[in-house]
């Protein structure tokens, strides 16, 4: 007995899967009981050279694959939303198990492709849609069967985490650590999907369908990139004792969910402080285990081809057991719905400008200030003034309230 694979695209992910599965065939044989093969592969450029075993089709025509006389599992590693989704769909059709790590296209059809999954009895994998090495997925799986997850925090793009965290170590500004990102394979070359925070808007959508059953009204989600994030900011942030994250959050308060993409601060008592350059981690907070944080490689060949491969031991297993669950429809709330006071660094309006509403906390400069307030005064204040940067401080409540004991009413 034999399991044929086809993968679709062979860049960074699919060469990566491709190559494991040849290292580790008789670590899958042991586990599944049958020998793992690579059938097909499709590629874009047939003009390009690839290091693939002769017997293995290798085709940029995906009509030849979806023929084959055996095809079990497909696994897409191609990039964007289509044709993925089309060749998934028809794969799904014929009876394949399929894998995916393309988070955008899963984003957008992941409940459909689930949908019809569910008709034509096979299962789907898609672990390496978000934060590539970090089991997150198969973690949420297995609290799902008793737990209630109420939210999740993420660092889920390593692009951005590791241009933070070069602004900060190396004093640099925003276009060098870009540049350097890119020199080192981290950032396209058009880097908008990262640093304006739409890769990771995706995985936020993905861990939302997984752990509460929906995926909020795309417009009803803040989603914030780290181009604002100055190197006086990062410095400032430093002395005060935090670090500037990008973070997914979605947590569920009632029959609301309330959900953001954007950069905040941490201190050193948050377990995403020391999450540091292309690492992912991701926080879940459940009613009977709490709060758990995982973290390991956010992307690259072998962590992404590791999320793949369990996958594809997880499909192959599966008696239909994949399915998530799924809620009444859910509110979904942007920033604006809470009404409690947190903490916030805010940059780009003067003292007066904050008055009345907004009292700082602290002064750090003539123009930067830490505040105590509620969202929906933010929100209000940077309408009325859009030169107004603000970063919410996750975790900074007991070091702040003890700042505000000794500051002077002169600030």
């Amino acid at each position: 007995m034999t399991v044929k694979v086809a993968i679709l695209g062979f860049g960074t992910v699919g060469e990566g899967v491709y190559r494991t599965i040849q290292t580790h065939e008789s670590e899958l044989e042991a586990l599944l009981g049958k020998k793992v093969e690579v059938a097909a592969v499709l590629i874009k450029n047939n003009q390009k050279e690839r290091k693939i075993a002769k017997d293995v089709l290798i085709t940029t025509d995906f009509n030849e694959i979806i023929n084959l006389s055996q095809l079990d599992i497909v696994v897409d590693a191609i990039v964007g939303k289509d044709p993925a989704f089309n060749y998934l769909k028809q794969a799904i059709e014929r009876g394949c198990h399929i894998i995916t790590a393309n988070k955008e296209m899963f984003a957008h059809h992941g409940k459909e492709l689930l949908d019809l999954a569910e008709e034509h009895q096979v299962s789907i994998g898609f672990e390496a849609t978000v934060a590539g090495g970090v089991p997150i997925i198969q973690t949420l799986r297995q609290l799902l069967k008793v737990n209630r997850v109420q939210q999740i925090q993420g660092i889920v793009n390593g692009t951005s985490n590791f241009i933070l965290t070069e602004m900060r170590e190396k004093k640099q500004s925003f276009a060098d650590a870009l540049k350097l990102a890119q020199e080192k394979g981290f950032a396209e070359a058009d880097p908008t999907n990262d640093v304006e925070g739409f890769d990771a808007f995706y995985k936020l959508m993905v861990l939302s369908r997984v752990a509460f059953g929906n995926a909020p009204n795309w417009k009803a989600v803040e989603r914030v990139g780290i181009t604002s994030i100055t190197s006086d900011l990062i410095e400032t942030a430093d002395q005060l004792g935090f670090r500037f994250k990008h973070v997914v959050s979605i947590q569920k308060e009632g029959d609301k969910l309330i959900g953001s993409v954007r950069p905040v601060l941490v201190s050193k008592s948050h377990p995403f402080y020391h999450v540091e350059g292309v690492e992912n981690a991701v926080n879940v907070f459940s009613d009977i285990v709490g709060r758990i944080t995982l973290q390991g490689p956010g992307a690259g060949m072998f962590p992404t081809a590791s999320a793949v491969i369990e996958d594809l031991v997880y499909v192959s297993q599966s008696n239909q057991q994949n399915k998530l669950q799924t809620n009444p429809v859910i509110e979904v709330l942007p920033l604006a719905a809470g009404s409690v006071n947190n903490f916030w660094l805010i940059s780009g309006v003067s003292k007066t400008e904050l008055s009345p509403s907004i009292h700082p906390v602290d002064q750090v400069s003539d123009q930067t200030f830490i505040v105590e307030t509620t969202d929906e005064e933010i929100l209000q204040k940077a309408k009325e003034f859009p030169s107004l940067s603000y970063y919410p401080i996750l975790d900074g409540t007991q070091i702040l309230q003890n700042k505000k004991e000794y500051l002077t009413v002169t600030i």
